[in-house]
This record gives structure tokens, C-alpha cells and sequence, in this order.
């Protein structure tokens, strides 16, 4: 009887610390980890796309509405820009990037709804349906590879992009990325001395410009660890 007794108190201890631990591991995975939960920072990045001038060498932004110069784009090249922009921004801290499959699909939809293209309005209900706290999206209006060698280009890379982010509470674009430029030699122009010899003193290609690009318009992008 007393052994029966002892087996039950034993039976009762143990399914009491069994709820208790589950509990407790529930708990803790609803809680995640609380520092990134709190602080971390939703963005979400639309597919960049590239726009070329319709008319003469001026391309205007569908978002800011600057114009800027234009020309010819390799075709694939705001796939290359869009990647750059991505690698960047992973190694910034504080910011959770939402994937891309999920991003593109609630865009393709809003888009469709509102039958046109980028805008403010349609980029701050993406970011509202994604839990985002910000969006970022760019343009593309020139991008021609390098023609001819290392060290003796018949024609140099020229790239030309701008990358927006904005917020989705209010639509507001709080940073603008913009690069514009094509390589000159140090016979063309002296005060090209430090971007020729960041190159390795010789000629670049398109996608070596745009990293080039890419790591000087991070320079401001906003420090979400503030």
C-alpha cells in the first residue's frame, strides 16, 4: 500500500514538472529574442527596375520626380544593382529583411489593383500588408560595360543609379541614394585620382563601378542603431 502510495506521489511530481518545463519553453519561444524583436527594423525591398530616357538623355523618377541623365542599360543590369544593394544592406545591424518572394508578390498585386506602376501610396500599402517598417526600391537610367582591356579601354563603364527608402507610416522618403558616373583616365581629369587608383589604377567594369557606387551612397543611409 505504501509502496502504491510513494509510485503515485512520484507520477504526480514528475507530470508537474513536465507541464512546468513545457510551459516554460513555450514561453520562452514566444518570446524570441527580445533585443531583435524590439529593435530590428522591417524592410522591404521592391524589385529595382531600370528606366531609360524616352526622350533626349533625361530620365525622370517616378518617386522624387528628379531628373537625371540617361542612356543606354545592358539588360540585366538592375538585377545586378538590386544585388549590390541587398549584400550592403545584410551587413547592416538592426535590420530584418523581409524575403523577396513575399515582397514581390504583394507588390505585383497592389500594383495590378491600382493599375500603375511605382508610387508612394502603392509602396506604403505593400509595407502596411508586410508588417514593414520601411521600403526600398530602385531605378537604374544608365548602365554600359567597360570596352576594350584592363589597362586600355577603348570606352569606359558608366553606371548610373538611385535607390529610395521609404517609410511606410507616412510615405515619407527619408533617404535617397544617387550615383552618377562614368571613369575618366588621370589625363582626362586630375581630381579622378582616388576613384582611378581605388579601381587598382586601371579600367573597371560595370559591376566593379556600381560597388564602388553602392559602398559611397551607403555612406548616409540612416543608422537604425540610434
Amino acid at each position: 500500500m505504501l509502496n502504491h502510495y510513494c509510485k503515485k506521489i512520484h507520477f504526480t511530481t514528475g507530470l508537474i514538472f513536465a507541464v512546468f518545463l513545457a510551459c516554460s519553453i513555450t514561453v520562452q519561444a514566444a518570446q524570441g529574442d527580445p533585443e531583435k524583436s524590439k529593435f530590428a527594423k522591417r524592410i522591404a525591398v521592391v524589385s529595382f527596375q531600370a528606366l531609360a530616357p524616352e526622350e533626349g538623355n533625361t530620365v525622370f523618377c517616378p518617386l522624387c520626380h528628379i531628373g537625371s541623365s540617361g542612356g543606354k542599360i545592358l539588360e540585366g543590369s538592375e538585377k545586378i544593382v538590386e544585388e549590390i544593394f541587398l549584400e550592403r544592406l545584410g551587413r547592416i545591424k538592426g535590420i530584418e529583411i523581409i524575403p523577396a518572394e513575399k515582397v514581390q508578390s504583394v507588390y505585383k498585386r497592389v500594383s495590378s489593383e491600382k493599375l500603375k506602376g511605382a508610387s508612394v501610396e502603392n509602396l506604403k500599402k505593400v509595407g502596411n500588408e508586410l508588417g514593414a517598417d520601411f521600403l526600398a526600391t530602385g531605378y537604374v537610367y544608365r548602365y554600359t560595360e567597360r570596352v576594350g582591356y584592363k589597362y586600355s579601354s577603348e570606352r569606359p563603364a558608366s553606371v548610373v543609379f538611385e535607390i529610395h527608402l521609404v517609410k511606410t507610416a507616412d510615405g515619407s522618403i527619408i533617404w535617397r541614394g544617387f550615383f552618377d558616373k562614368t571613369q575618366k583616365s588621370l589625363m582626362e581629369n586630375v581630381l579622378e585620382i582616388s576613384s582611378f587608383f581605388k579601381g587598382g589604377a586601371k579600367w573597371i567594369t560595370a559591376r566593379q563601378l556600381t560597388e564602388q557606387g553602392m559602398d559611397e551612397v551607403f555612406k548616409t543611409f540612416p543608422d537604425f542603431q540610434e
